[in-house]
Order: structure tokens, then C-alpha cells, then sequence
């Protein structure tokens, strides 16, 4: 099915009422260990090659919901579950047809992790206001720190993807192949990364640069392409207190929508915080936006992305088969 028809989907947003950015082409390895906003770390133990190629259980476990302990937390205003059938837009950057955010609502999305630092501080912040955010995933990095986005499904939040290196798809040097390689083996990295859980068809295009051909081909895998209504501009700024008044400025100004961050960068993870406080004094709530199924990869990346992707590995061996003492 071609995605404008399936922007036009009645169904896409059913409502369940509960309680960009870099300049590479390419996502880069890990940084230094001087560099405090992504310092190098050895890659977190990750799953096996023959734990990675099991079959993926049909949906995430759902993570056990903790009471609330901040009374004053910003929270969860309601969840709206998606289907995807067709590939349905969603932000007013580039797409008009589904509104469906009440005044005063918005959604939280974070590209570019996971990372060392900043994403665990994103995720702590979350908790502390017990709120959440879609999360689009590189899946460069998400094989870089497999563990980290565990984290993030752990914590109940929704996890998409944002292409395998982060390249941008309005490349003419890219072949149409090439630029499916990006889509599909982005989101075989994150079900790895995942310990073969399927993460949500959500899908963000590097730079917000949509290539027709590639919404078209999004809209035949039924994944849910990810605009935004406003964007904090985070990877601009030179501090955190100005990623704050960039985004409330155009917030205050709009009145609701989808917010674009990055937990991969240092000062959004430090304006978080104050950042969920001033929604709250104004009176905003945040929308949980979550997929009716997820998505289904393809074999023929999932196998590439094994044998190419030079992943890491952990023993499987017991603990007494490899550490013995021999004196005390």
C-alpha cells in the first residue's frame, strides 16, 4: 500500500486513556574518554550471535509499573496506540493529516542514542518525573551499547529507529538500495541490541530529509514515519539553558506538539530536568504514543547485520568453566 493512502488511515491513532540534527553522514564510533558528553567505554556485554538470530517474541514484556513517588511529577496524560498500516505521518514539519494532540499535549522524542552518560541521565530524569519518550535509536549505537537501550524498553519507554548510521537518505550518491539498507538493517541492529525484542515501526529520517521513493517504500513495511512539530534545536546549543528557551519559546507559541531532542547530547541531558518542570508549571502533559504491533524485520538484514556488523560477543561458557581459584 502507498503511503499517502495510508495517511489518511481513520484507524491510525486510537486512543487509550491512561492515569535534527548532525552534520556527519555516518554515525561515528565512541568517543574519547576525555570528552565528557559521550566518553569511550568498552561496548556493555551483549547478546550472543545465536541469541541475537532467535525469533523475537511477538511484543516487548511489559515492564512492572512503579508507583509514582513524586507527588508533584509530571506524569502520563494519556496513551494513544498507533497502526501503522500504510505508513501514517505524524508532525506538522512535513505532515498535516493527523492531528490528534489536544491543546497543551505534547510528546517527547529523543534521537541518536543510545550513549554513554547522556542517555542514562535522559532516563533518570523521565523517572523522576515519571513521564516518557519515544526513543529513535541509531543502530550504530544501539550495537555500541546494547545494554543502555535495554534500559530504555526496561523503563516502558517506546523505542523506534533512526537508519543503521545515521546517513543522510536525500544523498544522490546513495543507491534506492542503499538507502533500504539504511531503513532496515537501523531497525535489525535495534531488535539485536534488544535481545531479538522488535522495537515499535516507528521510524525518523536523518535531518528530517524525506525522500519520496523512501516514504513510499516506508508506507509498503508499514512503519510510521516521525516528523516533528517543533525542534529544540539542542545540537545547536551552547548550553542547556538554551535548549530551554528555545523549545519553550516554541512551545508557548504553538500550544502543543512533538517535541525532537537527542539524549545523545550533553546539554539536552542537563536541561531535562528544569526542561519537564517548566512543562509542568505551564500546564502541559505528555502523550505516550505506543504501536499496535511491532515491527517485523527482514531476514535478509537480520543475517547481514550478523555477519558484517563485526558485533560484540560475550561467552556463554559458565563462570566455573573459565574463573577457578587456585589459592586463597
Amino acid at each position: 500500500m502507498r503511503f499517502a493512502a495510508g495517511l489518511f488511515f481513520a484507524s491510525a491513532v486510537s486512543l487509550c486513556v491512561s492515569g535534527d540534527a548532525w552534520s556527519q553522514t555516518a554515525a561515528p564510533k565512541p568517543a574519547p574518554a576525555a570528552q565528557a558528553a559521550a566518553p569511550q567505554a568498552a561496548p556493555a556485554p551483549a547478546p550472543t550471535a545465536a541469541a541475537a538470530a532467535a525469533p523475537a517474541p511477538a511484543t516487548a514484556p511489559a515492564p512492572v509499573k512503579a508507583a509514582c513517588a513524586n507527588p508533584d511529577a509530571l506524569g502520563i496524560a494519556r496513551t494513544v496506540e498507533i497502526d501503522t498500516t500504510g505508513g501514517p505521518g505524524f508532525g506538522f514539519e512535513h505532515f498535516k493529516q493527523l492531528d490528534f494532540l489536544r491543546d497543551h499535549e505534547v510528546v517527547l522524542t529523543f534521537d541518536d542514542g543510545p550513549w554513554l552518560v547522556n542517555t542514562p541521565s535522559v532516563l533518570k530524569t523521565l523517572a523522576d518525573e515519571c513521564t516518557t519518550g519515544i526513543f529513535f535509536s541509531i543502530g550504530k549505537h544501539a550495537t555500541y551499547y546494547p545494554e543502555i537501550l535495554k534500559q530504555v524498553l526496561a523503563a516502558g519507554h517506546t523505542i523506534g529507529s533512526h537508519t543503521w548510521s545515521h546517513a543522510t537518505l536525500t544523498n544522490k550518491k546513495l543507491t534506492d538500495d542503499q538507502k533500504k539498507e539504511e531503513i532496515e538493517k537501523g531497525f535489525s541492529a535495534v531488535k539485536w541490541a534488544l535481545g531479538g525484542v522488535s522495537p515499535a515501526p516507528f521510524f525518523r529520517f536523518p535531518a528530517l530529509q524525506h525522500p519520496p521513493e523512501m516514504v513510499t517504500y516506508l508506507g509498503t513495511r508499514n512503519i510510521a514515519i516521525f516528523s516533528c512539530d517543533l525542534d529544540s534545536f539542542d545540537f545547536k546549543a551552547r548550553n542547556a539553558q538554551q535548549v530551554i528557551d528555545v523549545t519553550m519559546k516554541k512551545l508557548d507559541k504553538q500550544g502543543k506538539g512533538i517535541i525532537l531532542m537527542h539524549d545523545f547530547h550533553k546539554h539536552t541531558a542537563e536541561a531535562l530536568p528544569t526542561l519537564l518542570r517548566r512543562l509542568k508549571a505551564g500546564g502541559y502533559k505528555v502523550v505516550k504514543m505506543i504501536a499496535k504491533a511491532p515491527v517485523q524485520t527482514l531476514p535478509q538484514y537480520d543475517e547481514e547485520l550478523l555477519k558484517d556488523a563485526k558485533l560484540p560477543t560475550v561467552s556463554d561458557r559458565p563462570v566455573s568453566s573459565v574463573v577457578q581459584t587456585i589459592s586463597e
